[in-house]
């Protein structure tokens, strides 16, 4: 199979499908998967800006919005995973994963689906150690404190994704697990960002929570973005015989080394998404304990990953595993031939259909809208039993 790796997208889709279209021509080529590493900015239109952290002079309405629309197309399946330049109160929407647009698939904040027999798994964001530990109380609308820290990840998701046990073809993140540049050539990044010189020396630059999953998935490939340079690694893990091939991507700008082809071996399987059993048995696991505020995950029972597991299989068997793209739009799409007016108040959150058939499919409640404490006058929920900076 072949993917095309791309390294933060901000927004300019018709750019980088621009440049594959010209690869396959030049080169003679077929692209099968476009992986985007993050800072994707899925902007629908001009309110979503209210939940994007960014300031307003960089704010750009990008071409997104034409996929979403349905004026444009995806010319391939794209897959994502978010950063931190985002639309967050419409990737929180999703926040299980789903379609933004026809053919483009937001991993989620943390989720594993295949394409093509390919396993990928991913984590949308940035590690800050102040909020790792918390639940994710942050609701839309945010306010300025919020906004820019809805995007932080979170220690519930990790330690999701630390169940895995089946091998993962492909892991997809934004900022790069800590201590990967000891793997690669340090002096030529230095060369090109002096500015890393202590965190690297400290071993600081990059996530502690990337750092624990890479040692322990120990994927074949690994993704990144978020420090607008290339950056190539191989990480030996041992006690296996295995190592991880890992590679971050500039952002799309001219003469900027964004993009990169990756043959990877696939096995027999449809050229679509489809759900992950072993992922889906632990998100019903999990799901009991999802922490909506600012108090950390509190495991009370011990988990059955088995019986979960069982029951997927018997679901899966009974309707399917590939994800159904019942894409619908949940919010008015950008008029370009409009003046630009001034943003108002974004509205709370929204139910989008795909959340919901997803939680249906997993037969779980709807959690999404839950109070958190950060909202002033609501009360905190008791859950059921069963660019390089913060």
């Amino acid at each position: 199979m072949k993917i095309a790796v791309e390294g933060c997208a901000h927004g300019d889709l018709d750019n980088i499908y621009a440049t594959l279209q010209h690869l396959e021509h030049t080169e003679n080529v077929k692209i099968d998967l476009l992986i985007c590493c993050g800072d994707f900015q899925a902007l629908r239109n001009e309110e979503d800006f209210e939940s994007l952290s960014c300031p307003a002079k960089f704010r750009s309405m990008g071409s997104f919005w034409k996929y979403y629309s349905g004026v444009e197309r995806a010319p391939y399946p794209t897959l994502f995973v978010g950063g931190n330049h985002e639309a967050s109160n419409y990737l929180w929407e999703l926040y299980y994963g789903g379609f933004v647009a026809p053919n483009i698939y937001f991993l989620g904040f943390a989720g594993v689906v295949k394409f093509g027999g390919v396993r990928i798994g991913g984590l949308s964001g940035i590690f800050k150690q102040g909020d790792y530990r918390k639940g994710h109380f942050e609701r839309v609308p945010y306010n300025d404190s919020d906004i820019r820290s809805v995007y932080h990840v979170r220690e519930y998701d990790v330690k999701k994704l630390l169940q895995l046990e089946g091998a993962i073809d492909v892991f997809v993140s934004h900022d790069w697990p800590e201590g990967v540049t000891q793997y690669g050539d340090v002096q030529q990044l230095l060369r090109h960002k002096r500015h890393f010189e202590q965190e690297i020396e400290e071993n600081r630059l990059g996530s502690n929570a990337g750092k624990e999953l890479l040692h322990k998935l120990k994927p074949d490939y690994w993704f990144a973005a978020h420090l607008h340079t290339k950056f190539a690694a191989v990480v030996p893990h041992p006690n296996s015989n295995k190592a991880t091939r890992f590679l971050a991507l500039d952002k799309c700008l001219p003469h900027r080394r964004f993009l990169q082809m990756v043959d990877i071996p696939a096995a027999a399987g449809p050229l679509e998404f489809t759900h992950d059993e072993e992922w889906l048995a632990i998100t019903r696991a999990y799901h009991p304990y999802f922490p909506l505020t600012r108090q950390p995950m509190q495991l009370r029972n011990p988990l059955n990953l088995a019986a979960q597991r069982q029951w997927v299989q018997k679901r899966l068997g009974e309707r399917g595993s590939a994800i159904s793209m019942q894409f619908t739009m949940t919010a008015p799409p950008y008029q370009a031939n409009q003046p630009r007016g001034r943003a108002g108040q974004l509205p709370g959150h929204v139910r989008n259909p795909q959340t919901e058939a997803f939680l249906e499919f997993l037969d779980l409640p709807y959690l999404l809208d839950h109070a958190s404490e950060s909202v002033p006058g609501q009360a905190r929920v008791a859950l059921p039993g069963t660019c390089h900076s913060s």
